[in-house]
This record gives C-alpha cells, sequence and structure tokens, in this order.
C-alpha cells in the first residue's frame, strides 16, 4: 500500500513538472507574441522599442529553451496556442497603440505575474528538478530585469495606470490557470 501512495505521489509530480513546462512554455510564447504587437506598432526607433527589443531576444531565449525541454520530454504544448498567438500580438499592438508608458505598463503587469508564478513554482519544485530550476530561476531574473526596465522608462504614467495593470493581471493569471491543463 505505502509503495502505491509512493507511485501515486510520483506520478503525481511527474504531471504537476508537465503541466509546468506547459504552461512556462506557453508564457513564453505569449511574451514573445506581446513584444512583437509592440514592436510593430512601435516599430525601433524609439528608446522604449530599443529596450523591448531587447526583452524579445530574451524571451526568445526562454521560448527556444522550453522547445527544447518539451520534445526531450515528451509535453504536449497547450491546445490553446493559436489563442495566445492571436491574444499576446493583440495585447501588445494595443498597450503600444495607446503610447510607450503603457507598452511598458503592459510588461509591469505580465513581468509581477509571471515573477510570482515562477517564485511558487520554484517552492513546489524544491530539488525535485535541478534542470527545471536552474531554467525558471535564470528566466526569473530576466523577468525582473524586464519590470525594472519598464518602471524606469515610465510604466507607471501609463493613462489609467491602475486600471490597466489589473486587467493584464487578471489576464495573465487567466492564462497561467488554464494552459496548464488546456
Amino acid at each position: 500500500m505505502a509503495q502505491q501512495e509512493n507511485l501515486k505521489t510520483s506520478a503525481q509530480r511527474a504531471q504537476a513538472i508537465e503541466r509546468m513546462i506547459r504552461v512556462n512554455h506557453a508564457g513564453e510564447f505569449g511574451a514573445k507574441r506581446i513584444y512583437a504587437g509592440q514592436l510593430a506598432v512601435m516599430g525601433d526607433r524609439t528608446p522604449a522599442a530599443r529596450s523591448i527589443a531587447h526583452m524579445a531576444e530574451q524571451e526568445e531565449r526562454h521560448l527556444s529553451a522550453f522547445d527544447k525541454m518539451m520534445t526531450e520530454r515528451g509535453v504536449r504544448p497547450t491546445a490553446l496556442h493559436p489563442v495566445w498567438n492571436v491574444a499576446g500580438f493583440a495585447l501588445g499592438a494595443v498597450s503600444a497603440a495607446i503610447g510607450p508608458e503603457a507598452a511598458m505598463a503592459c510588461t509591469v503587469a505580465v513581468e509581477t505575474e509571471i515573477d510570482r508564478h515562477y517564485s511558487e513554482q520554484l517552492a513546489e519544485i524544491g530539488d525535485s528538478d535541478p534542470e527545471l530550476s536552474a531554467m525558471i530561476a535564470d528566466f526569473q531574473a530576466d523577468e525582473l530585469e524586464h519590470k525594472a526596465t519598464a518602471l524606469e522608462q515610465g510604466a507607471e504614467r501609463a493613462p489609467a495606470y491602475p486600471l490597466l495593470s489589473a486587467l493584464v493581471r487578471m489576464g495573465c493569471r487567466t492564462a497561467i490557470a488554464v494552459s496548464k491543463h488546456i
């Protein structure tokens, strides 16, 4: 009986790790699409656009690493990939159309939720998956850098900042929750 409980716990742990990889892949893909939408509207000539382009490069590195891990571990991607493709680009384009500060406010909101999400994952993983833990910790540092940059570049001066931030954060929490399972 105890052995069956251990196997169940082990199987549950494996499922939890798969969900983490799936949702993190979806999140990095969504971030890449947000930045693509922002750059499509902003171009590449402003300081904000140059910062966003740098963030997008880091997100591409994150996405590639999760792509590789998914392949190696046989983890399926979220079925909502097409939705995040369109929704991410639209969020980026709309936030950039409002202005550079709104684009940065979007980044702060997203990275606030991702930091919280990654912290929860690191606590849950503990020392059970050193490769995944190291990857998450590395990427979390980049996400915090993005947030700091966005704050430095005027995110809090965006029109209706509290409302914009709350809406984006709520959308992120929802995307995280559904991407774990679908």
